[in-house]
């Protein structure tokens, strides 16, 4: 009995950002860094050449890069969810679910799997913001592309590669 371990009773830390009240935390936070990314974007590429003011482009894009950025949040997590969840019947070693759950630094598949929903997260969060938020503020599709990759890289979810480990 002292061998069992207990791999389902203790939540993956990311997963844990999308319950009540933590998700309130999550979703003030990924506000905040949104606004300094949009804020922060709106300088490095000079958008005050093509804007009118950053308030007005600030008003124009935040709610949308908010939400489709916690979106995209959404579906790297169910990626992590399904492969955490159903790993057994896809074939997973148990060394690679605990990874993905628990501690991504102990198996290299692991790794793999979650920067892979990153990935996922990285992509939706960038054709969204290029095709959907930018479209009609930012004409110049070169200027346009750097912004929605500046976006996608700096909030893709970082915490997915937390080990829950450190926190219980």
């Amino acid at each position: 009995m002292k061998d069992t371990k207990l791999y389902n009773v203790i939540f993956p830390i990311w997963f844990l950002l999308f319950f009540p009240p933590v998700i309130l935390i999550t979703l003030a936070g990924n506000f905040v860094i949104d606004t300094l990314v949009i804020i922060a974007c709106f300088y490095i590429f000079k958008l005050a050449d093509t804007q009118k003011s950053l308030q007005e482009f600030y008003k124009k894009s935040i709610l949308k890069v908010w939400l489709f950025g916690f979106l995209a949040d959404i579906a790297g997590a169910s990626i992590l969810f399904i492969f955490g969840i159903l790993g057994d019947s896809l074939g997973l070693s148990g060394e690679i679910i605990a990874g993905i759950n628990y501690d991504p630094f102990s198996n290299f598949v692991a790794v793999l799997i979650i920067i892979c929903a990153m990935l996922v997260s990285a992509a939706l969060i960038f054709v969204l913001n290029y095709r959907l938020t930018f479209s009609k503020q930012i004409k110049d599709e070169r200027l346009r592309l750097k912004v929605a990759i500046a976006i996608a890289v700096t909030t893709l979810p970082w915490t997915f590669l937390l080990p829950t480990k450190w926190f219980y």
